[in-house]
């Protein structure tokens, strides 16, 4: 298995210098924490894996041909370039002003501009051509974080068998913030995520906001994170991030890592340090951050002397304005705490503004008595993570926001609330002043976690879980009916003496409606049914959860077989209506007061009474609270029918009570009585025909409606294949082609 990465930024960078190109490797949490695994992999496995992304520079057409072959060959990197003018409105406009602030709940950031929207589409699509170039039979794609949201889609509409991941490295947020976004950006944005076969988050909390604005916004419901849609099942995951565990201990001790921290060391002797590690942005708090420690030397005059906050701050973004004007803040900020409190023997911050190479990284990670890590919101935040790996000693105490991913791990940090001032300075007393005990205590239950739970666990554990969906994917179609199997069918209901059809009608023989009274039969329903009717030796049923009233008026004049409310009226063909006998009705005037409290409860919401059953719909009402309502109804229904001979069964938006002796495959039964059809077919989309299909032969073809766990023999995949596949019947040789006549 092949894995081929897809992200925004490729794992290295080209640097072009007087003609000559030169290759470094590119900082952030998803290029190493992902790189790291792919090193892994070629060092035990001799896997030849592609990463697909952009290098980081415009490149001359001149040069791009000796980029890549260099890419290629020494990197495994297919690189994707980009111009200034998609870098300008992609990246620095949809990506860093629009999807960024939004999504790390900063709304009074984001723009809105169309120009950006559609760069940001052509640039997704210009991914997709780079993975259709590259992508082999058998690979399996990772997308990767927010720049690419609408690529799974566009993958899946050229290769829709790929097995398709993706994962997003920041915070989804609340409906409440994702709805800010205009109607047609987040409808696609949904949309091209729900193109992958898995889609993973860092915490359970981003999962369920994906999950809940995939039915607020597109209405479809999950069932443990499984959605089905456009007849495949996707899945949304929690997967919480890890690092290289190893690389960051055992670099500790590395001799020209200890030489950097005892230098550092050697300016700091007798004074305790507070590590603060970021880069410049927004999301991360380093001016409350600095407004904490003032607040903390402010109260804490014993303190002193004896403390420093060694603050690096990692150049981010700087063309923008934002960026520019917060920097600005910061340098303010420092500057007035150690004109306040330092003097000539001790700076309260020392302060730099610069990236740290890996082994300075790790030096300062080995320096920090306290790591003072409180972003006012984070995806994960591996910072956090690496600053623990390196305590080989478990000395050390780690200040947490709460509102960084990392938080839902490391329980054992001392948790923060980032918008208070006042919580972040006692935090900093409390673990300046915690015994080395209760230190070791919490660093090595923290730490014995990040080592189980390490980047290559992560990873692994992301790509079963996206084998385990493609499975159940493959599982589902492997029963929809086959050109050969398809062709049987033709071929036996030809030969067949006696026939016999039971077709299901809402989500069957048409469409399902928002309004259940609007799904009336077309004109191509009733031509096709005549047809089907007249077939030599057939006897057509419908076989319907509507009422018999709804069902005569609609077929009442044609040569078919009726059964309503799944089963508790029948009418065969030019006969009256009969019903099951011995079905008591007393138990209507126990669950009706029930159902009606859950309309007044759900408004849109309705109840249909029919003869022998209740039906409460709620199809029109607003998904979400439908979600909640139905699913608190079922659990009352259950428990007041528990001693009663009553089904309560739940179908597509509806949720019915009936009789428990009235079922569809007894109905059907009861209807044809001692005749027998060498050929049965029978179609149907919810649970309410599985008893349809459990009570026919195992020679019946039954036929499911949509890609879903159920006892019939095939699926077909959508309604309208219900049609070809009936019309299919119309046409074999023996087929009468005149239309039937309804009053």
């Amino acid at each position: 298995m092949r894995l081929l990465i897809v992200s925004n930024r490729a794992p290295v960078n080209v640097i072009v210098r007087e003609g000559k190109i030169k290759i470094r490797g590119s900082a952030g949490g998803l290029a190493t924490g992902v790189g790291s695994y792919i090193e892994k992999r070629r060092s035990e496995e001799e896997q030849n894996d592609l990463w697909a992304g952009w290098p980081g520079i415009v490149v001359d057409s001149s040069m791009k041909r000796g980029v890549e072959d260099l890419l290629l060959s020494k990197h495994g990197v297919w690189p994707v370039f980009l111009t200034e003018e998609n870098i300008a409105l992609y990246y620095e406009g949809m990506c860093n002003e629009t999807i960024w602030p939004l999504f790390h709940y900063f709304p009074t950031y984001a723009s809105y501009s169309e120009n950006n929207w559609q760069e940001y589409k052509r640039v997704n699509e210009l991914f997709c051509e780079a993975v259709i170039k590259k992508a082999s039979p058998g690979d399996v794609i990772w997308v990767h974080d927010y720049h690419l949201m609408l690529l799974p889609a566009l993958i899946r509409r050229r290769l829709p068998d790929a097995p398709i991941g993706f994962f997003l490295h920041i915070p989804f947020p609340s409906f409440e913030i994702f709805r800010l976004l205009p109607r047609r950006w987040r409808t696609e944005i949904l949309e091209g995520l729900i193109g992958a076969d898995l889609i993973g988050f860092h915490t359970q909390e981003y999962t369920q906001n994906f999950l809940r604005c995939v039915l607020k916004i597109t209405g479809y419901e999950h069932s443990l994170g499984e959605i089905h849609y456009d007849g495949r099942v996707v899945k949304a995951e929690t997967f919480p991030m890890g690092i290289d565990y190893k690389k960051y201990s055992s670099a500790a001790n590395l001799a020209p890592i200890q030489k950097s921290y005892q230098s550092l060391k050697k300016n700091l002797e007798g004074v305790k340090v507070v590590l603060s590690i970021d880069r410049l942005d927004y999301t991360k708090g380093i001016a409350s951050r600095l407004r904490s420690f003032k607040t903390f030397l402010e109260e804490n005059p014993q303190w002193h002397e004896k403390v420093v906050l060694a603050m690096v701050v990692v150049p981010s973004r700087t063309r923008m304005g934002d960026y520019r004007r917060m920097k600005s803040e910061i340098d303010n900020l420092v500057g007035e705490i150690n004109g306040r409190f330092g003097h000539l023997g001790w700076t309260p911050i020392l302060y730099q503004y610069r990236f740290l190479p890996q082994n300075e990284l790790v030096a300062h990670y080995l320096l920090g008595d306290v790591a003072l890590i409180t972003p006012k919101r984070d995806g994960m935040n591996l910072i956090a993570k690496e600053y623990l790996a390196t305590r080989n000693d478990r000395s050390g105490a780690l200040v947490l926001s709460e509102m960084a991913g990392a938080a839902r791990e490391l329980g054992e940090a001392i948790l923060v609330n980032p918008g208070h001032i006042e919580e972040m300075s006692e935090a900093i007393a409390q673990a300046l002043e915690m015994p080395v005990d209760e230190q070791v205590r919490r660093i090595g239950a923290m730490q014995e976690r990040l080592q189980r739970y390490d980047i290559v666990r992560w990873a692994e554990d992301f790509l079963e879980s996206l084998e385990k969906i493609k499975n159940t994917q493959n599982s589902l179609r492997a029963k929809l009916i086959g050109p050969e199997d398809r062709q049987k069918l033709l071929d036996d209901f030809r030969v067949a003496k006696s026939r016999l059809l039971a077709l299901d009608y809402d989500g069957t023989l048409v469409p399902i409606d928002q309004t259940p009274e609007l799904a009336q039969p077309t004109v191509a329903t009733y031509d096709l049914l005549g047809k089907l009717a007249r077939q030599p030796g057939t006897c057509v049923a419908v076989i319907s959860g509507r009422d018999r009233e709804t069902l005569d008026g609609w077929f009442g004049p044609m040569d078919v077989s009726l059964i309503a409310e799944h089963g508790a009226w029948i009418r065969n063909k030019g006969t009256e209506w009969k019903t099951v006998a011995s079905i008591t009705l007393e138990w209507k005037d126990a669950i009706l007061p029930l159902l009606e409290r859950y309309v007044d409860r759900l408004p849109g919401s309705f109840i249909e009474v029919k003869d022998y059953s209740l039906t409460w719909h709620y199809r029109r009402a607003e998904t979400e609270l439908s979600a909640l309502r139905s699913m608190e109804l079922m659990g009352d229904l259950i428990e007041y029918t528990a001693n009663m001979n009553l089904k309560v069964l739940q179908g597509s938006k509806v949720i019915e009570v009936r009789h428990s002796s009235v079922d569809k495959g007894s109905a059907l039964f009861n209807m044809v009585g001692d005749e027998r059809y060498d050929f049965i077919l029978a179609i149907g989309d919810d649970w309410t025909d599985e008893d349809l299909f459990s009570a026919l032969p195992e020679t019946a073809y039954t036929m499911r409606v949509g890609l879903a766990t159920s006892l019939a023999r095939f699926h077909l995949e959508k309604q309208d294949e219900v049609e070809n596949l009936l019309s299919a019947l119309t046409n074999l040789p023996f087929a009468e082609n005149t239309s039937v006549t309804t009053g």
